[in-house]
């Protein structure tokens, strides 16, 4: 028997269920547990085997011959949205932070500014809720996150973005929960030499944070609660 952790619109397919369990036999592979679920839950199955949702073994995200086995960690990642810290280094929880609570847009400009003189140039991205989506208005939203999964896709982000920009230090924030409208939902805050290359690793950042984090929107509309799967 393994058990599945459902994020976003997962959980509606399944009828509103936070996981599924099922009798999988030890040491079978994850396309073994893709069958199983396309016969029990065909909707999901579809999902998966046009790639719109994925599977993830021990928080990583797996191919068909990965094996599975009782006791790991499994769950099915709808498309992302991007938009409790875990114990990390000590940069990572000055730096990388998934919380519920609000942040001072000012405080992290410091705390990045901070860490060098040589920084010359602070490029910063804002994201908050808005009032209209799609067409359709919107009166509150709520982001789910994979407690663990989030915060080291974060992580990587910020070393990659050291790594492979020409920058100094780099902040990445993002709320969970509900926020109501108006209220900040994400921060990048890039230090620099120079403003070109802080403009450029900014908008990577913003980018991946959006194309690998796996955090999911809730938007509450007139018409009722729409996951979010898109983003531009």
């Amino acid at each position: 028997m393994v058990t599945i952790r459902l994020f976003g619109m997962t959980k509606s397919l399944a009828g509103n269920q936070d996981s599924l369990s099922l009798a999988l036999p030890n040491g079978r592979q994850v396309k073994d547990l893709v069958e199983l679920l396309n016969s029990e839950y065909p909707m999901i199955g579809e999902l998966i085997y046009k790639k719109k949702v994925l599977v993830s073994v021990n928080q990583e995200i797996a191919h068909g011959d990965m094996e599975v086995r009782v006791g790991d960690e499994i769950a099915l990642l709808p498309p992302f949205a991007g938009g409790s810290p875990i114990e990390q280094a000590s940069d990572d929880a000055q730096f990388v932070r998934v919380q519920r609570e609000d942040f001072s847009v000012d405080a992290e400009i410091d705390r990045v500014q901070g860490k060098s003189k040589r920084i010359g140039g602070i490029s910063i991205f804002l994201g908050t809720a808005r009032d209209r989506s799609k067409g359709r208005d919107v009166t509150g939203i709520t982001f789910e996150h994979y407690e663990g999964m989030a915060q080291k896709k974060l992580r990587e982000i910020r070393e990659r973005a050291l790594k492979d920009f020409d920058i100094i230090e780099v902040a990445i924030l993002h709320r969970h929960g509900p926020i109501a409208i108006g209220e900040n939902i994400v921060l990048i805050v890039v230090g620099a030499e120079h403003r070109a290359e802080a403009f450029r690793a900014c908008q990577w950042a913003i980018d991946e944070l959006k194309r690998i984090t796996p955090i999911w929107k809730l938007e509450y509309t007139p018409g009722g609660e729409v996951w979010v799967e898109e983003h531009p």
